[in-house]
């Protein structure tokens, strides 16, 4: 079957030059890389206020968070729902920062809207739940689309097609690692996919290196290499008290070592 058959919208078939998605003064896929930071989860207003005002300091462009959690137990911390997509929108007055959080599905797409996420992401579990590609394809936001675990490369672009089918051409795809027999570390970041998507697709890529290493001490020299093959910007966990956090602290920037990523990029 022929690329352009198989992505119509997304393929350089389709549309020779980069697309550029906006999520405010924001620019994904343009000259400069995009800088996404913040927790894994929204614990409490103190928490994200703290961590948003520390990574706007250090050059930030937005702030993540999750208030919907997919957790791999049902008795692990499942985010704060509707209250912690109000903190994210507080913490993004506060800030300036336009916010990107994770959907889990079609049904909670109404609170989404009704608070004004600027960002709705769809987390690796759900890369094939097409029904919720379906439903945002439909809709007037930018997405955030995070590889599946264990998809591959056409699987993936298939995924963008999907949300692109229905109108929605705001999609920025997420390298964020995938599952191989290596078990020293969570996943493998796929730079080849970061390089070979920017031959196949117009559409915008980043990097998400906190998922791919599931340890902070790799996430510097991760998110280099992401940015050295390719990719459009990064999406990294920062907490301002990694060992106290209640999701994916392991894996989580301090502040300062945030700031010292930031300084690094804007060499």
């Amino acid at each position: 079957m022929s690329q352009t058959i198989l992505y119509k919208k997304v393929s350089r078939e389709s549309k020779p030059e980069n697309t550029i998605v906006r999520v405010g003064s924001v620019e994904f896929g343009g000259l400069h890389p995009v800088l996404i930071a913040g927790p894994c989860t929204v614990e409490s207003e103190n928490q994200l206020m703290a961590i948003a005002t520390g990574v706007k300091k250090s050059g930030a462009h937005m702030l993540r968070g999750g208030a919907f959690k997919p957790r791999s137990s049902p008795y692990a911390f499942q985010g704060m729902g509707i209250e912690g997509l109000k903190l994210l929108k507080k913490a993004s007055a506060a800030t300036g920062l336009p916010v990107v959080t994770e959907i889990m599905s079609s049904e909670d797409l109404p609170a989404f809207l009704e608070h004004d996420i600027d960002m709705l992401q769809i987390g690796s579990r759900n890369m094939q739940n097409f029904s919720l590609l379906k439903a945002l394809s439909k809709v007037n936001k930018p997405i955030l689309l995070k590889r599946g675990m264990s998809a591959t490369v056409e699987e993936f672009l298939l995924a963008a097609e999907y949300l692109m089918h229905q109108g929605n051409n705001q999609v920025v795809l997420c390298e964020r690692g995938i599952r191989t027999f290596e078990q020293s570390t969570r996943n493998i970041l796929d730079l080849n996919s970061l390089a070979l998507i920017r031959q196949l697709s117009h559409l915008p890529i980043i990097a998400d290196p906190s998922h791919a290493a599931g340890r902070y001490d790799l996430v510097t020299p991760l998110a280099i290499a992401a940015l050295g093959a390719g990719a459009n910007g990064l999406i990294i966990e920062v907490h301002h008290e990694p060992e106290e956090a209640l999701c994916d602290g392991k894996q989580s920037l301090t502040l300062g070592s945030f700031e010292k990523l930031m300084l690094c990029v804007n060499r």
